[in-house]
């Protein structure tokens, strides 16, 4: 049988590998080469440089969360529902990453430090997503009109905890569920026409 071709999405996920088993600051590209069997130049003609390799795992690593965050801001239905649910899957998502892997999400919050770019347009894209909700609120009269960017910039500030990782060490502790609860509740009643 051919040896499988090498493709970006075969390296990263070889790259999360190594990174999980190094850490960021012993993994190599000619780890990741040498995990994948092939020479540390195939690898470099996918990504120019270790930078580009990091940045793209970070990327892929943040991408994994906005398709399902997308389908809800984009529901049908009540957007306080939707804006919960919104605000309750990133969270999940979050401390499934902290909790599942937590040698990849220390490998994570290194890779975040580094490329500040990657992150600042997740920060944005997850913003706009909020901004769907809440414009979505207004037009229904469910929410009081606001300008959508404006109160997304603050429902995502306001809900930091629960999904910054500087804060992935409280996620487990009891209480955090009740204090997301209310965080949503106060958000909710703010927005509320």
């Amino acid at each position: 049988m051919p040896p499988e071709p090498l493709t970006q999405d075969r390296i990263l996920e070889a790259t999360e590998d190594v990174l999980r088993r190094f850490g960021p600051a012993k993994a190599t590209v000619v780890d990741v080469a040498r995990a994948l069997g092939v020479s540390h130049g195939s690898v470099y003609r996918h990504f120019g440089s270790k930078a580009a390799l990091r940045e793209a795992v970070t990327q892929r690593w943040l991408d994994q969360s906005h398709a399902e965050l997308s389908a809800l801001a984009d529901a049908r239905g009540p957007a306080a529902s939707r804006l919960r649910d919104w605000l309750a899957a990133l969270f999940a998502a979050k401390r499934r990453k902290a909790g599942d892997d937590p040698e990849l999400f220390a490998t994570y919050m290194v890779l975040v430090g580094e490329n500040s770019g990657t992150v600042e347009r997740h920060i944005e894209t997850m913003i706009g997503q909020l901004a769907r909700i809440v414009a979505a609120g207004v037009d229904r009269g469910e929410f009081a009109a606001t300008d959508p960017a404006t109160a997304a910039r603050a429902i995502w500030d306001a809900s930091n905890r629960f999904h910054d990782p500087a804060y992935a060490a409280e996620w487990s502790q009891p209480g955090i569920d009740a204090a997301f609860d209310a965080v949503c509740d106060l958000v909710l009643r703010g927005l509320r026409a």
